[in-house]
């Protein structure tokens, strides 16, 4: 599939395209919104084990929460600043709000229903029930009164909305009742608002004496705390009538602006800002069940100064990215085989060696060394193990006697991360260990400030970025002293250095000793720590300083080539396309003829297949088991094959905003294997996507030819090494 075989279609006409004009460019939120459908999808694909379905549901929820707290809440910042700047497809921030409100608005809809009519339904025919309180007997209405009345009643504050008491200030995301209530002497009805307590479970388990379903499988059974507490209400409001209550939830602006420049301490002001997020945004969406009575919208609604346009009707349940909560029953024919990363092969000894011994306590860490002297060393995760490779380098570095210094940067770690511990037991061997975290990582501030001041506390240089950018590059340095010389190990990845989500990514990991890239890194690291200006690197490619017209001049290259009589061919991988300078110089090589495959899991927009323009250029999605994160670029070059991977995507923010690294692979082995999992990803036939000119997906299927997933590809290939 990567070989030059076929002859370039070239431009057949010679009229001038300007490729600048808003029709060849998709807009980026809505681009984003036809992502999240296919995440939907998978919920909705019958071909899904069932616990795997409501794992999609939950995700669906969770990045449309965190879409409306960015994206919406910066274009509704924009509107109401009447910013006039068009983005490249050509619409003001108003006509995008417009445009995703009518666009998402039947697709929350079909997510609703589907989980009522269809999903909810399959649970209980595999002994899942989530029932409702009103179909509960009066045996198990009274284990639920006890229940409430024990667990929950203590913990609940209603809270009156009249005069007297102003309407209460509600946090992100939280999940609340709206609650009528009417004084039975004068007939006054009352809102009341009563949070639902976000430290008890959502989901309420019947004890298995009163899960009374006759001869039918039986697993779990339950109701949904807010029922629970609607139901035995009236305890916190005696002497009054309850005449409704309804759920919603409560979406704000998440997004903070911290003027860097202006702040003597980095850390201070953004913990400072972390302490408004959950309070201080504007909302920006109400979700309410469809039932909810004229009196609780129009006091949501004022309340929370919202317009119609900002209030969302859920038929059933609201918040349903809790579904995760099923995904621990001990069920395993309802979910994806379990996967075990394997140990990769020229580590497996290493890890033989080391396996019984406590790593902390050894004292030659060569082993792993001498594997990356030996050959440059590439890891695919969570195919293969983040523990006995990326983990097990900086074990070792922090333990080896040789290992004069460590730098590294963390963009996004677990506060347990053994990476962590490694690198306060580095500074604890008094090591020189240099560490970057980047505290504007967006919804991971408050767990870096937490860690990072564990690591300053034993003696480890923090740096808290840079500013102006974000430092999202996936870096490590290593430098040991053998005999007389000073040689230095480098790791460039395309992931964080997280093992939560190393098992959940998929992403690359490049291990090597090469002189080039150990001395990149240094001035890299330099550049990150100090006051460095440095504006060229020997092999890396770096942004802000030269990523972007490094890109571009690769992509030059396939066009002359194909200028020239030759063929040209461009493979790129990675999260997000939006660069409008990197797509028009795509556009270009279409033109020219070179034949390009772009593996975007996300948002994309470029617009394929447009004639003149974009015929050879084709646009797959593969949305999966496990999230596409890594980014490859391949590049012909006339035959002398070019493979990089890194840190970054096309997008404005990666090129010109953000601290990345891209680095080639140099080992005709690893150019092989990278090759290797390009072909199988493009010939996906079950998690894969094709956009189409119209800006829509079409999910492939196997007709004739065998069912090919290429995460499962994966997975039998790791298995066979």
């Amino acid at each position: 599939m990567l070989a030059c075989d076929t002859m370039p279609k070239a431009k057949e006409s010679s009229l001038i395209v300007n490729l600048n004009e808003p029709q060849y460019y998709f807009n980026r939120e809505l681009s984003w919104l036809e992502f999240n459908n296919r995440v939907l999808h998978e919920a909705v694909d019958s071909r899904t084990p069932l616990l795997e379905r409501l794992k999609f549901l939950a995700i669906f929820s969770s990045n449309l929460d965190e879409f409306f707290m960015v994206r919406v809440s910066t274009l509704k910042e924009q509107a109401q600043a009447e910013v006039g700047e068009l983005t490249p497809d050509g619409r003001t921030p108003q006509q995008q709000l417009d445009a995703i409100e009518q666009q998402l608005r039947p697709v929350v809809t079909r997510q609703h229903h589907h989980f009522e009519q269809e999903l909810r339904p399959q649970m209980a025919e595999f002994g899942i029930h989530l029932l409702n309180y009103a179909d509960l007997d009066r045996e198990q209405h009274r284990y639920l009164e006890s229940y409430f009345e024990k667990r929950v009643f203590p913990v609940l504050t209603p809270l009156a909305v009249d005069p007297g008491h102003p309407f209460p200030h509600m946090s992100n995301l939280s999940f609340n009742l709206a609650v009528v209530v009417k004084n039975p002497q004068t007939g006054e009805e009352h809102f009341a608002r009563v949070k639902v307590p976000d430290l008890l479970p959502r989901f309420v388990a019947l004890p298995q004496d009163l899960q009374h379903h006759s001869d039918r499988l039986t697993i779990w059974t339950g109701v949904p705390l807010e029922q629970v507490i609607a139901h035995n209400l009236q305890p916190l409001f005696p002497g009054m009538e309850i005449q409704e209550t309804c759920c919603f939830r409560v979406t704000r602006d998440a997004d903070f602006p911290v003027l860097e420049d202006e702040a003597d301490d980095l850390l201070l002001a953004i913990q400072q800002e972390i302490s408004k997020r959950h309070f201080k945004g504007a909302t920006v969406r109400l979700e309410i069940q469809a039932s909810t009575c004229a009196l609780s919208r129009k006091t949501l609604m004022q309340g929370l100064k919202l317009a119609e346009s900002d209030v969302y009707e859920v038929e059933g349940l609201l918040n349903l990215k809790d579904l995760m909560f099923f995904m621990a029953l001990p069920l395993p024919d309802l979910k994806d085989p379990p996967w075990t990363p394997v140990i990769p092969p020229r580590l497996k000894y290493v890890y033989e060696l080391n396996k019984d011994s406590d790593l902390l306590e050894m004292e030659d860490g060569e082993d792993f060394f001498s594997a990356i002297r030996q050959q440059d060393l590439l890891v695919h995760h969570p195919y293969e193990s983040f523990s006995e490779s990326v983990e097990l380098f900086i074990t070792q570095a922090a333990i080896d006697p040789g290992v004069l210094a460590i730098k590294m940067t963390l963009y996004r770690t677990s506060g347990d991360s053994p990476i962590v511990k490694a690198l306060i037991a580095a500074a604890e061997n008094r090591k020189q260990v240099a560490v970057l975290v980047e505290l504007k990582a967006r919804f991971d501030e408050e767990n870096n400030i937490s860690w990072a001041r564990k690591l300053e506390d034993a003696g480890v240089h923090v740096v808290y970025g840079l500013i102006g950018l974000k430092t999202h590059t996936k870096t490590v340095l290593v430098v040991r002293q053998e005999g007389e010389e000073i040689k230095r190990y480098v790791h460039i990845g395309t992931g964080n250095y997280n093992p939560k989500t190393a098992k959940l990514y998929t992403d690359l990991g490049l291990f090597s000793c090469r002189e080039d890239l150990g001395a990149d890194l240094t001035d890299l690291f330099n550049y990150l720590t100090g006051y460095s200006r440095q504006q060229s690197y020997r092999q890396l490619f770096v942004s802000p300083v030269n990523l972007r017209d490094r890109m571009v001049a690769l992509i030059r290259r396939e066009i002359e080539y194909c200028q020239n009589g030759n063929s040209g061919r461009i493979i790129a991988k990675m999260n997000s396309l939006v660069d409008s300078q990197i797509i028009a110089t795509l556009y270009e090589a279409s033109q020219a003829g070179v034949q390009i495959d772009l593996i975007v899991r996300g948002i994309c927009c470029l617009r394929p297949g447009v004639a003149g323009v974009s015929e050879n250029i084709r646009v797959t999605s593969i949305v999966g088991r496990y999230l596409e994160h890594s980014r490859i670029f391949y590049f012909h070059n006339n035959g002398q094959e070019e493979v990089y991977i890194g840190s970054a995507d096309w997008m404005p923010r990666n090129l010109d905003r953000r601290v990345e690294a891209i680095a080639p692979v140099a080992d005709a082995a690893l150019v092989k294997q990278l090759k290797h999992i390009l072909d199988i990803l493009l010939a996906d036939n079950r998690q894969a996507w094709e956009l189409q000119s119209n800006g829509q997906y079409m999910q492939r299927f196997p007709s004739e030819e065998e069912e090919r997933s290429a995460q499962k590809i994966l997975m039998e290939m790791a298995l066979q090494q």
